[in-house]
């Protein structure tokens, strides 16, 4: 689809071939200089309209209003859910030790090395990852002074992370496959049991069976195909925590996108989210209670048992296409356990969808007599399929079209507002959108930071615990930003 810039270009050179095809010789001098065009404007041996006729613009212009026509938008009568203001606009270029393509970066909790090791919290600081192995450290405080980086405690480029006990520890995943476990700058334990790029890694901290230890469920994602689960414990006393082997895994037949864990609405069952490549589903799996429990789980032919396949929901349960997206990108809402935004794989332009999670059941179903059962025709399994397909239809409440550009190779990225009222999303053309959760409109974009059409390939938002000149703790909301450019950029209201 063209963009508005192109087509803006292309109605002036359709105009002026039609006015020099019809031998309009004056006035298509007084168009030309009047619209500074070149004087070889509209010559149909130019490439200054793409080859392009009136007809191919009308079958462009159906085409999109095909397309809009799937779009869904909210009505926003609640003024509670409208987009709240001010919101982050300002732009702030945080300098980092060594320039390369940024690849993750957020506000965190971490470790710092000059701290106390018996410290409860650590500082909250700005960390970014590069295309050069390096992690750095920057503050949250005025000027966002480096704090250091670190160069070896990966082999490869740091593609994600997550912190745990409030920076005491970190966990990150690479390029190599490999998942390491940080206190501070020191590398406590690691492993590698994906073959390919481990591209995610989430935690969920959970209460382990004594107050001397904290357990911790970790998932990873890797381009292997495959999803490892790792239960963590971690001491309160002097002893280093380990990774473990993985207490569970999922085989998957296409590429992880992305993870999410979430307590069942229900039961409070803990539930890990997936979404894969081509596919337009989202995986419910089953997240045992103990890793005594994860031992009993399916086997398959290797020794790591397999997560329990509790359901699935469609985010195009209409759609006749063999493949439409891929949900690339998945974030609760803060204030809403059971609201999802998700960042599709859209091609030319970003989708966005605000999705209200169905949980299946984590109970097994109970046997039942079949003769009890009434008669399975073909029309009772289409009206079923039917029912089901409208359910999964009435759960997705905005689809809309965040018109950010990208390919096939882009990372599609989704961030809430701290306040849940709207969602940021990244975009290869340097821009960052905000679009309002109760309509779904694009109603604020972030430029003047970024380099114009470079990828955006990292965000995160949310609220900053911000120190004072007058040593007065203050609560400002941020946006973080990294893209293929080189810069990080940090947006305050």
């Amino acid at each position: 689809m063209v963009s508005s810039t192109a087509i803006d270009a292309l109605t002036s050179a359709l105009v002026a071939r039609f006015l020099r095809a019809n031998n309009y010789s004056e006035s298509l001098q007084a168009f030309i200089r009047e619209a500074g065009l070149p004087v070889d404007a509209g010559q149909a041996s130019g490439d200054d309209t793409n080859h392009w006729t009136i007809q191919g613009l009308l079958e462009e212009k159906k085409t999109f209003d095909h397309t809009a026509n799937f779009e869904r938008y909210g009505k926003g009568n609640k003024e509670t859910d409208s987009w709240s203001v001010p919101a982050p606009s300002k732009a702030t270029i945080v300098n980092t030790p060594t320039s390369s393509n940024l690849l993750a970066a957020s506000v965190d909790s971490w470790h710092l090395p000059e701290d106390d090791a018996e410290a409860a919290t650590a500082a909250p600081v700005i960390i970014s990852t590069g295309a050069d192995r390096q992690v750095h450290l920057s503050k949250t405080t005025k000027n966002h002074g480096s704090i250091t980086s670190f160069s070896s405690v990966s082999d490869s480029p740091v593609l994600s992370y997550v912190s745990i006990l409030k920076g005491r520890y970190v966990l990150m995943t690479n390029m190599s496959g490999g998942l390491i476990l940080l206190h501070g700058s020191r590398i406590v334990d690691s492993r590698k049991d994906h073959s390919k790029y481990a591209v995610k890694v989430v935690a969920y901290d959970e209460k382990g069976e004594t107050d001397s230890s904290s357990q911790f469920w970790v998932a990873t994602a890797g381009w292997d195909a495959t999803v490892y689960l790792y239960c963590v414990n971690v001491p309160n006393g002097e002893d280093a925590p380990v990774i473990g082997e993985p207490v569970a895994h999922i085989k998957l037949t296409t590429n992880p996108e992305s993870l999410v864990f979430v307590r069942h609405i229900d039961t409070n069952d803990l539930i890990l989210l997936v979404s894969r490549r081509d596919s337009t589903h989202i995986y419910y799996y089953q997240v045992a209670s103990s890793p005594k429990e994860a031992s009993n789980l399916d086997q398959n032919e290797s020794d790591i048992p397999s997560c329990r396949l509790l359901g699935q929901q469609n985010l195009a349960p209409h759609s006749n296409a063999w493949i439409g997206f891929s949900p690339a990108h998945m974030a609760l809402s803060p204030h809403d356990p059971g609201l999802l935004a998700v960042a599709t794989s859209t091609l030319p332009h970003m989708k966005m969808i605000i999705v209200r999670l169905l949980f299946p059941s984590v109970a097994p179903l109970a046997t039942r007599d079949p003769s009890e059962d009434a008669p399975v025709t073909q029309a009772s399994q289409a009206l079923e399929s039917l029912a089901l397909q409208n359910r999964e239809d009435a759960a997705i409440l905005i689809q809309a079209n965040t018109f950010a550009p990208q390919t096939a190779y882009s990372t599609p990225q989704v961030a809430w507002r701290p306040d849940g009222s709207g969602v940021w999303v990244n975009g290869d053309d340097g821009m960052v959108r905000g679009i309002e959760t109760k309509t779904g409109k694009v109603v604020a974009t972030l430029k003047n930071g970024h380099e114009p059409g470079c990828k955006v390939r990292t965000i995160w938002a949310g609220y900053v615990d911000v120190q004072s000149e007058g040593e007065e703790t203050t609560q400002e909301e941020w946006v973080v930003s990294g893209g293929f450019d080189k810069r990080l950029i940090l947006w305050k209201v």
